[in-house]
């Protein structure tokens, strides 16, 4: 060791070298050093980028072959990168050799960031299929969606994909709009609870999850995609802003996409007061902010907010937009170079892309793992867990008379009809094609079920679109040579990127009526009038009016989009071998005029005393001619077996406006004859307030298995901060006064009412 150090100082003295500068490379830029802070090496490579190298890191180019790579990237290094066409396996392997082209055929080796969907799985064929984001809330099972995407996020993670586009935190009240099957339904604090479970999942990887859309964006007029979202700065902050703000706080995501829309006539994507002074310095969000595709363009295009495209690529980048998926931002350089825009936001923009870069760990291994995707996209594993995410996500709420589950002893044969009998329906932004029949069909899942026990007969009878009666009456054959009738309706929406034909939901897929469309409600009436048992499933990526169902059918199953196990899920509650629990996440209409119609409204807006509703047979105050309540309600949802609640009990009924939490204890006994799951939800009423406040909101929910002729005791808390709001003077705060705790099984059914008092 001694003549070690001795010959290392003679080499220092022959070659003219301080003794301390010898342990150093350097030739080794810092930013390549992985015990560097991501700060100095950021700062070190920001220093080391000429202007175009820079501005290339605030824009995306899609992928495509592996052969491509070269004739795409041409020697440069961008900030992102996505495919949506390749299988899984070639995905893996193109990004392999992208990684490594980054690294070593680039001036700087910066790599570039891999994005895809993932709101239902991985965007890229042959990746497992999950349910909907609308059929995720309707587990009320945040545990279990977090489970979820952590198999997802193994396949991307084999894949190489270190962006996931998902989740969506928009909130689902303008039922017109064709994104509904996108959200998590209705609620802003369930919006955040499955928000925050969804990114901790992917998240578990060198994975960032990009919360969407910021925000506000899922309420606009008249239900057009895109348009604008009408409210006031209230509105924005106590609901629209709810769930992005406890997504942030609580998973700390890297990125953060931008929408389409305006917010109160400001284009939101063009605005430093909501992608700066908001998302940045008052949510504390710390990542790089990913337009929406077009977004940037739009405000030229689209807002009119601007005059070129030039303009709307400054005014975005000023807004806090730090890279732009489209092409306004190739002009860039030419305004820095005309003086037109001030290089610091560059500098700031390319800072943020590559601190996320560095904060992944792209530079020290960017790299997927080709070799285990054959083992782990597709997995068994993940094929079963898509099935346990899609069994606890269908609700059951109508069971006349215990109709469900079927007796298959009382039945020689089933007529299953209807145009979402035989069909498989994932939804927006799954990655299959128009025909969708990557999965179990309802049709195939009872099949497979019953066997020869009982003899099936299938038909449509009508498209889910159109107003072809010509195959009704085949139905009604069908049906009236059977003893019972399974009837498949609802809506289809297939991913936007595949040429979707006749969606009645989906990306820009939106409604001007939310009744059944096409001839749906005929052929039901049909079916209805052969006098035989009607089971209704209803298939769909959103409530529709549906009044004449809830009164004629026997039985009435709801599954949002249930990902590709979702027939046999439906075939195993149809038959009893799964115990429906999911619970309704958006509440139904009685009508399209009687939308909005979500649980949380202000008292003033449903409250009014009056002598009673109308009917078409005798017009009275308000909705003359029907009822100003939802057909099902928000928390809604049956089961096979019966629960009672029992008891009910609170810690403690004074708390300090500075702080605390409310705990309640609750007792649920099973007394039914099956083992059950239920969902115990908490309601929270301010008696009186400065401002308005909404009759009740959801603060706390849990679901739990309870078996036969067992009680649980469910303990449910709630923060005191969680009771505040913003008062006059836009304030956030908890007002001392009376709050009213209610416990239930869903915002209608409610069984116990507590009272606390905030001094």
């Amino acid at each position: 060791m001694k003549k070690t150090f001795m010959l290392i100082a003679l080499l220092a003295l022959a070659t003219g070298q301080s003794f301390g500068a010898l342990p150093t490379k350097a030739d080794t830029p810092l930013y390549k050093n992985s015990k560097a802070s991501v700060n100095d090496r950021v700062a070190d490579l920001l220093s080391r980028m000429t202007l175009q190298e820079k501005i290339q890191q605030l824009q995306n180019r899609a992928s495509g072959r592996t052969a491509d790579i070269e004739n795409i990237f041409k020697g440069n290094s961008y900030g992102c990168t996505h495919e949506m066409n390749r299988t899984a396996a070639e995905c893996a392997d193109m990004y392999q050799k992208l990684q490594t082209y980054m690294l070593t055929k680039t001036r700087l080796g910066i790599p570039i960031l891999t994005a895809a969907e993932g709101i239902e799985g991985v965007l890229q064929n042959n990746c497992t299929i999950y349910p909907h984001e609308l059929a995720q809330g309707s587990t009320f099972n945040p545990a279990l969606i977090r489970r979820m995407t952590e198999s997802a996020g193994a396949e991307a993670n084999a894949i190489g994909i270190h962006q996931i586009l998902s989740p969506v935190l928009d909130i689902a009240r303008e039922l017109r709009w064709g994104r509904i099957e996108e959200t998590f339904g209705e609620d802003p604090y369930l919006i955040a609870e499955m928000g925050v479970a969804f990114v901790n999942g992917y998240q578990k990887y060198p994975i960032t999850c990009t919360p969407k859309h910021f925000m506000a964006h899922g309420s606009p007029s008249g239900g057009l995609n895109c348009a604008n979202v009408s409210g006031g700065e209230r509105e924005l902050r106590s609901l629209y802003m709810y769930p992005f703000k406890r997504v942030i706080a609580e998973t700390n995501p890297l990125s953060v996409m931008s929408c389409y829309s305006s917010y109160d006539g400001v284009a939101l994507s063009g605005s430093h007061y909501y992608m700066t002074d908001i998302l940045r310095n008052e949510l504390g969000f710390k990542g790089y902010v990913y337009s929406d595709w077009g977004s940037v363009d739009r405000l030229q295009t689209f807002h009119h907010a601007v005059e070129t495209q030039e303009d709307a690529a400054k005014m975005a980048l000023i807004a806090g937009i730090d890279l732009d998926v489209d092409g306004a931002y190739e002009t860039l350089e030419k305004m820095v170079g005309s003086g037109k825009l001030d290089k610091k936001y560059i500098d700031q923009a390319v800072r943020r892309v590559l601190t996320v870069k560095f904060t992944l760990g792209l530079f020290d291994h960017p790299y997927g793992d080709p070799a285990k995707v054959s083992k782990v996209v597709h997995s068994a594993a993940n094929i079963a867990m898509s099935k346990e995410v899609a069994d606890e996500s269908a609700i059951l709420v109508k069971n006349s008379n215990n109709i469900l589950p079927l007796n298959l002893s009382k039945y020689k044969s089933i007529a299953v009809v209807g145009p979402n009998s035989n069909q498989t329906i994932f939804g927006d932004y799954s990655w299959t094609t128009r025909d969708t029949k990557e999965g179990v069909t309802l049709l195939r899942g009872l099949k497979n079920v019953i066997g020869n026990k009982v003899i099936i007969r299938n038909v449509e009878g009508c498209d889910w679109w159109s107003q072809n009666k010509s195959n009704i009456q085949e139905a009604v054959k069908a049906v009236e040579a059977s003893d019972i009738a399974i009837v498949a309706i609802g809506t289809r929406s297939t991913y936007l990127g595949r040429s979707p034909k006749y969606s009645t939901a989906g990306e820009g897929f939106d409604l001007s009526s939310l009744e059944l469309p096409g001839v749906q409600e005929d052929l039901l009436k049909a079916i209805k009038a052969t006098g035989k048992p009607m089971i209704v499933v209803f298939i769909s990526g959103k409530p529709l009016a549906m009044p004449w169902v809830k009164d004629n059918a026997d039985a009435v199953l709801v599954q949002w989009y249930g990902g590709e196990q979702q027939g046999r899920t439906l075939a195993d509650i149809l038959t009893g071998a799964v115990n429906p629990s999911g619970r309704l996440n958006v509440s139904f209409p009685r009508s399209t005029g009687n939308t909005p119609c979500f649980y949380n409204h202000y008292v003033t807006d449903r409250e009014e005393p009056f002598d009673g509703p109308g009917t078409p047979e005798s017009p009275n105050m308000h909705y003359i001619f029907d009822k100003p309540e939802p057909l099902w309600n928000f928390g809604y949802g049956l089961s096979y077996t019966s629960f009672k609640y029992v008891s009910c009990s609170l810690a403690d009924s004074v708390f300090s406006v500075a702080g605390g939490t409310i705990k309640v204890e609750v007792e649920v006994e099973n007394t039914g004859t099956r083992d059950g799951k239920e969902v115990v939800q908490l309601y929270v009423h301010d008696k009186f307030s400065s401002v308005a406040t909404p009759v009740k909101q959801l603060k706390a929910f849990k679901k739990q298995l309870i078996k036969v002729g067992k009680r649980e005791k469910i303990i449910l808390t709630v923060p005191v901060s969680e009771l505040g709001l913003y008062n006059e003077r836009m304030q956030y705060v908890v007002e001392p006064g009376e709050f009213e705790i209610q416990i239930g099984s869903s915002s209608n059914n409610i069984y116990f009412n507590k009272t606390i008092t905030v001094k």
